[in-house]
């Protein structure tokens, strides 16, 4: 992205937030006015139910070993379609929300990190967005656990077509070898949280997870706002296929 381009994404970001901000509190899926400190209406808030209020869930919301999931919710109902109105809709406002969300579900995992990183975007498409999602969720969840924020740590070294457009025997193969440490002498030997909105099939975050340990990370754990069950299960099964410098 060109310095012209990240400013005019920065004022675009900045310029919506201010707007939402002077606005009265409203429900992530479907603006319906609630109260300062919730994030769902009540109607809304039936349908994204967190992993901590239902049954064992195997990894998802578990504690952070290396590897293991953490997810607020399933990816169902209102906070699916919060998270699409989040990545799509030009609602950089609901990073806050959504951010509070995330940490809650960390806290509750027991999760420990010394560096948050969050998946990157391409700059072609970070220009077209105006905004890295998870960069704003991981900024909110570096903050509440006092952990070093990384937002540059990882970089995507080739365009990639959007995984949500693409079968999932697919969506490995699009993504491999996608993603770079940009200076591998700040993750080596941390323990790191890997931030993301959304843990479909568990693709992406696998690939940036082998580009961490290759460059030498103690240990990476994922922390997403929602998981499909598909995703999950990848994740848990899938080891590394790269190794530990």
């Amino acid at each position: 992205m060109s310095p012209a381009s990240a400013v005019v994404a920065a004022v675009r970001v900045l310029a919506a937030v201010a707007a939402r901000a002077l606005s009265p509190s409203s429900c992530a899926g479907c603006d319906a006015p609630v109260a300062d400190a919730a994030v769902f209406c009540s109607d809304c808030a039936r349908t994204a139910v967190p992993y901590a209020e239902r049954p064992p869930q195997g990894a998802v919301g578990s504690g952070a070993a290396d590897g293991s999931l953490i997810a607020f919710a399933p990816f169902a109902g209102a906070l699916a379609d919060g998270i699409r109105r989040f990545k799509y809709g030009d609602r950089p406002d609901l990073a806050r929300p959504f951010g509070r969300l995330l940490l809650c579900a960390a806290r509750d995992a027991g999760l420990r990190a010394e560096l948050v990183v969050p998946v990157p975007l391409h700059p072609r498409r970070l220009a077209d967005r105006g905004y890295n999602q998870a960069a704003l969720l991981a900024a909110h969840v570096a903050d509440g656990l006092e952990a070093s924020f990384a937002p540059r740590a990882l970089c995507r070294v080739r365009s990639t077509a959007q995984q949500a457009q693409l079968p999932r025997d697919r969506r490995l193969e699009n993504v491999a070898g996608a993603f770079r440490v940009r200076a591998p002498e700040r993750v080596q030997r941390r323990s790191i949280a890997l931030i993301d909105d959304v843990a479909t099939t568990g693709a992406t975050l696998a690939a940036c997870r082998d580009a961490l340990l290759g460059a030498g990370a103690a240990s990476v754990t994922y922390l997403v706002l929602a998981a499909a069950e598909s995703g999950a299960d990848e994740l848990r099964s899938s080891p590394p296929s790269a190794r530990r410098t």
